[in-house]
């Protein structure tokens, strides 16, 4: 029996429609009903046949680790699995191709010769200029040298002005690290992201916190792929819902005045999240559970400051 029939009867005993079995997974009708003909390529791409079979599994009662290891054969292979070998096999060519390297390698000699050269080249013209300087200088009036007068007095002055002036020197030096003192204000402490509550199960959902963000909070979002993405702040307002794509990114949303938001990512794997500067790290394995959900509290320094 295919995987589609295998599904489309466990919906059928379970009594569920495809438009309530739609509301359950937000999959489209249409890709639902791909699924249940085999019609694979009818999906937006062969990544989200093993997510939406997936999703689809767990709303009819069945076991989707199981189906999905069963009917492996059938499913399409995803993007990350051939990238994974065509990466392998370049670096395989490129580490078995030394010429590269070893035509590198063969310009060190020249380049330390050069070097040699021209530091040679630069001490010669020092000295030379050493040399003109030297004999330019002034020639020295013989009979002042012969003239040599000790006046203790002007010993004692020229001892007593160089005290005075360490001294002030001394005071100087103590006012300006005071002033560098008082002028350095206490650091701030910077944003951090921790894990509340890490969620289970086939969907899970976790709860994040975001402790002394910034008053002006911004959420950066990235892909090179494409991902199922919704954003919700805490009131229930979407702040993007639909298909991420490489054209989308890089995503800026204003979280400024946010307490709570909410992210749906279809695709974890491909999807980057930065708020406030700081990376997102999904709490559950992202390539086991490519379907995400956060719940991520902000946290404002301002506010913990009061």
């Amino acid at each position: 029996m295919e995987i589609g029939l295998r599904l489309k009867e466990a919906r059928e005993e379970n009594k569920i429609s495809l438009e309530s079995l739609q509301e359950t997974t937000k999959i489209q009708k249409r890709y639902l009903e791909a699924i249940e003909q085999g019609n694979f390529h009818i999906l937006p791409g062969k990544f989200y046949a093993r997510a939406f079979i997936k999703e689809y599994a767990n709303a009819v009662g069945l076991d989707s680790t199981e189906l999905l290891e069963e009917y492996k054969d059938e499913i399409p292979q995803t993007e990350a699995e051939s990238s994974t070998q065509y990466t392998q096999i370049h670096r395989s060519r490129k580490d078995n191709n030394p010429t590269k390297n070893t035509a590198i390698f063969s310009f060190i000699p020249t380049i330390i010769v050069v070097l040699l050269v021209i530091g040679i080249v630069f001490a010669a013209w020092y000295f030379y200029q050493q040399t003109l300087s030297n004999d330019s200088s002034e020639p020295v009036d013989p009979q002042n040298d012969n003239e040599v007068t000790y006046n203790p007095d002007e010993n004692n002055q020229d001892e007593e002005q160089a005290e005075d002036d360490n001294s002030d020197a001394s005071s100087d030096e103590t006012d300006e690290e005071n002033n560098d003192s008082q002028a350095e204000e206490p650091e701030q402490p910077q944003p951090k992201l921790t894990v509340v509550e890490e969620g289970a199960g086939s969907r899970p959902e976790s709860t994040l916190a975001l402790d002394n963000a910034s008053d002006n909070v911004t959420a950066t979002l990235e892909t090179s792929a494409k991902s199922w993405l919704e954003v919700e702040n805490s009131d229930g307002e979407s702040l993007f819902s639909g298909m991420f794509t490489a054209d989308d990114s890089p995503l800026e949303l204003d979280l400024s005045e946010a307490e709570r938001v909410w992210f749906r990512v279809g695709s974890a794997p491909d999807l980057s999240i930065t708020i406030d500067g700081v990376e997102v790290k999904y709490p559950v394995d992202e390539n086991e559970y490519v379907l995400q959900k956060l719940w991520i509290n902000i946290n404002k320094a301002s506010a913990q400051s009061n």
